[in-house]
This record gives structure tokens, C-alpha cells and sequence, in this order.
């Protein structure tokens, strides 16, 4: 038999004439190979999006911006990323997942090169203002992709990794952004994270290719035969139920707000060491990764521990929710009250730990109350919150408040938030009942 080269091997139909443990090998490994650059595409991602961060001070210092300036060029990415989720990925769904991937990556890379040269803070804000463009439904479309290759009983897992992936990215960027400022200042920081996206998207446009991805489909546990993927048949709910629900408009409120201090901790710990800790931008950079870290980590462990503690009675979601908000916002009221050093920095370890904690929980909650013909519409509306909420909101409310005391004053205040949030997912549980009846009562007339 002749020899193919790697592309040829890809695109060869799963028909050809090999062993059948050969094929369903290459079949196996495929949609392995397209997690693993969608992943590293949203470490891209997120390491655009959160380097501004690791060189707030020498950035602020060249252009003359004061830090509510700075968490604006934080905010707009994210608010950009709330209002045009949903609508690009209705858009995606119809003009091909893989193209729209492509050219959201293309599109970010190349606004955040602008950032590099940019001249004047009007100047930033509008480069970012595109990066926000090109990022704002890569999470969503990114995760469709990538269950759309795998069996339902892993989808969990690989949607709490994919997640997660983007405290990684910010992880990856706040350090390695920091190193490079240090070395060949904060322009460098920056155009390094285009450059590497422009990379990432080049391997990535080779080897995933819309036929590829059907062809690798799968909706079961048997993923030897690609299988037929059919448009769904019957009536649509409406979309009006993804707010008609009480239950889930808790669900969307306790997760939003539970995202404000996570994102203030992504956004804020850099300036935050360099100031207080009087460490240098790299060390600072450095430091906050690690915080960074601990966030992405309780984001999994947390959802994993949701689970285990739900499965004879699903509203325990809401109440694991609930305590991993009192968890952090304990941690993090002591924490911030505290002169620097050991004790505070553990109490901000175990804060930023279960900062993001329910993240999975109220995705669950989400996915559980609302009718599937438009769960994904559902999931793109809990983006939206997270991000107007938490990730827009956080950067910039800081920022003023910073300016107007001190950042370790606005961050000693801002764990309040998860009042507000306990009390949405306690609200929640309440209701959760009537939600699920209320689903039934629209899963029957829509389904009939």
C-alpha cells in the first residue's frame, strides 16, 4: 500500500483499506488532535486577552493612564464578549463552526498586534475592542465543536476542562507576559501572545477542516461508524423560556456574580504584588499566575465535587454553590483586611480557589431547567451574565474605586459581592421545583 503524508492520512475516509484496529485508532486519536488545538487556541485566547494585565504599571506609566483606564481596556473585551456571543454563534452554527473558529482566531491575533503599536489609550481601546470582536464566541463555539467528536458520557469532563481552560490562559499570559516586559518591555509582552495566536490558527486551519469534523461526528458511545448528523425535528421552544424560568434567571444571576471577584483577581493581582508586595512586574507576574491557577483548579474540582454530592438529589448543586461562595468570601473579607505576608496570602490562596466555584454548578442547573432545543441559546445567555456581571463589570468598578482610594481598599470591599450571589443560588434551590415543573409543563406542549 503506498504511503500518504500526514494530511492525506487525515483526510482519508474511515473506508480505506487498513486493519480495523488501525482505523478506529486514527479514529480515536483525531478528535483528541482537534481538542488539543481548540484548547491551545483558547489559551490564545485568553492570554490576548489577560497579558494587559501582567503590565498595567509599565503601560500606565508610558501612556499616562490611570487605572480606571487601564480596567476599561480589561472591561470592553469582555463586554464585547457578552453582547456578541449569542448572536455569532447562531451565526457560526449556520456558516460552518471550523471557518468561524478561523476567523475569530485570525481576527483577535491581529487586534492584539495593533495593541502593540498602539499610541494613545484611544488608540488601545479600540484595538481591544476588536480583540473582544474576534473573541467573543470562540468559548461557545470552541466547546460545540469539540463535543460534537466525542460520546455524551465524556462531555462533562471535557466541558469543565475547556472551562477551566481559560484561568490557564490567563495563567500563561500574566506570567510569561511579565518575563517579557521585564526584558523588552510591555509592546513585546503583547505582540509575542499575536504572534503566537497567528501560529496556533495557521496549524489549526490545516489540520481541522469542516469534513474532517463530520466525518468524526459521533452521537453515542460507539465511535467506530461516524454517524449521521440530522437536523432535529419538531417544534422549538421559544426562546422567551430562558427567562420566563425563575430558577434559571437565579441560576444566571448567582453565576455572573460569583464571576466578578474571580475576575477581579485576573484582572487586579499583578498591580496588586507590584504595589503591595512591592515585587518587580515579572515576580508580580509570576505570583498572580499562581493565584490564577488555584482559580482554574477549583473550578474543576469544584464542579467534580457538585457532582458527587448531587446525585441522589440535584438540588444539592445549589447548595454546594452556595457554600463554595461563603468559602470564598470568608477567605477573601479576612484575607484582604490583613497586613501582607504569609497569613494572607494562604486565606487569598483558598479564596481564589473556590472564587469561580460554581461556575459548573450553575451551568448544570442551567442545562437541567431549560428545554433542550434551546439549550445552547441558554448556554450563550449564561455567558452573557458571566460577562456583564462579572468579567466587564470587575475590572473597570475596580479600577474607579482605586482611583478614588486605594486598590487595596476597592479590593478588601469587593468579596461582598458574593452576598448577593449565595442569595440568587438560595433563591434558586427554593424554586428549583417549580422550575422543573414549569419545564414539563413546556417540554409537553412543545414535544407533543
Amino acid at each position: 500500500m503506498a504511503l500518504m503524508t500526514p494530511r492525506a492520512a487525515l483526510d482519508a475516509p474511515a473506508t480505506v483499506d487498513l486493519p480495523v484496529g488501525r482505523t478506529s485508532s486514527r479514529r480515536r486519536i483525531y478528535p483528541w488532535i482537534v481538542f488539543g488545538l481548540a484548547f491551545a487556541l483558547l489559551l490564545s485566547d485568553y492570554m490576548s486577552r489577560q497579558v494587559l494585565a501582567a503590565v498595567f504599571v509599565p503601560l500606565g506609566e508610558e501612556l499616562a493612564l490611570d487605572k480606571g483606564q487601564l480596567g476599561s481596556l480589561i472591561s470592553v473585551v469582555a463586554l464585547m464578549v457578552g453582547l456578541l456571543t449569542l448572536p455569532i454563534s447562531i451565526l457560526a452554527d449556520r456558516w460552518g463552526r471550523v471557518r468561524s473558529l478561523v476567523v475569530m482566531a485570525i481576527l483577535w491575533s491581529i487586534a492584539t498586534l495593533a495593541c502593540a503599536f498602539a499610541q494613545s489609550y484611544e488608540q488601545l481601546l479600540i484595538a481591544r475592542f476588536f480583540v473582544g470582536v474576534g473573541e467573543a464566541a470562540y468559548g461557545s463555539v470552541g466547546i460545540a465543536l469539540v463535543l460534537s467528536l466525542f460520546a455524551p458520557r465524556v462531555h462533562a469532563a471535557l466541558s469543565a476542562a475547556f472551562m477551566a481552560g481559560g484561568s490557564f490562559g490567563t495563567m500563561i499570559g500574566t506570567a510569561v507576559g511579565g518575563v517579557v516586559a521585564v526584558h523588552f518591555g510591555w509592546r513585546w509582552s503583547i505582540g509575542a501572545m499575536a504572534v503566537l495566536g497567528l501560529l496556533l490558527v495557521a496549524a489549526f486551519k490545516v489540520i481541522v477542516t469542516e469534513t474532517r469534523v463530520r466525518r468524526h461526528q459521533t452521537v453515542d458511545d460507539a465511535p467506530a461508524t461516524p454517524a449521521k448528523v440530522e437536523t432535529p425535528k419538531g417544534a422549538r421552544a421559544p426562546l422567551s423560556s430562558l427567562f420566563t424560568n425563575p430558577a434559571v434567571i437565579c441560576a444566571y444571576l448567582g453565576s455572573g456574580l460569583q464571576m466578578f471577584m474571580a475576575a477581579v483577581m485576573l484582572t487586579w493581582l499583578p498591580t496588586f504584588f507590584k504595589e503591595e508586595y512591592t515585587m518587580t512586574v515579572d515576580k508580580a507576574g509570576g505570583a498572580a499566575a499562581f493565584f490564577v491557577l488555584l482559580v482554574g483548579t477549583g473550578m474543576i474540582v469544584c464542579g467534580v465535587i457538585a457532582d458527587r454530592v448531587s446525585r441522589q438529589d440535584p438540588t444539592r448543586k445549589w447548595t454546594a454553590g452556595i457554600g463554595f461562595c461563603s468559602f470564598a468570601f470568608v477567605s477573601l473579607m479576612i484575607a484582604f483586611q490583613l497586613p501582607t505576608g504569609g497569613l494572607q496570602l494562604t486565606l487569598m490562596a483558598v479564596g481564589a480557589f473556590f472564587s469561580a466555584g460554581c461556575s459548573g454548578t450553575t451551568a448544570a442547573m442551567v442545562a437541567s431547567l431549560t428545554h433542550k432545543s434551546v439549550q445552547a441559546s441558554a448556554m450563550g445567555t449564561l455567558t452573557l451574565a458571566n460577562n456583564l456581571l462579572g468579567l466587564a463589570a470587575a475590572p473597570f468598578i475596580i479600577g474607579v474605586l482605586a482611583d478614588h482610594m486605594s486598590l487595596a481598599d476597592a479590593l478588601a470591599i469587593a468579596p461582598l459581592v458574593y452576598l448577593p450571589a449565595a442569595a440568587a443560588m438560595y433563591i434558586g434551590r427554593r424554586l428549583h421545583p417549580r422550575g422543573l415543573a414549569k419545564l414539563q409543563a413546556l417540554s409537553t406542549r412543545v414535544d407533543r
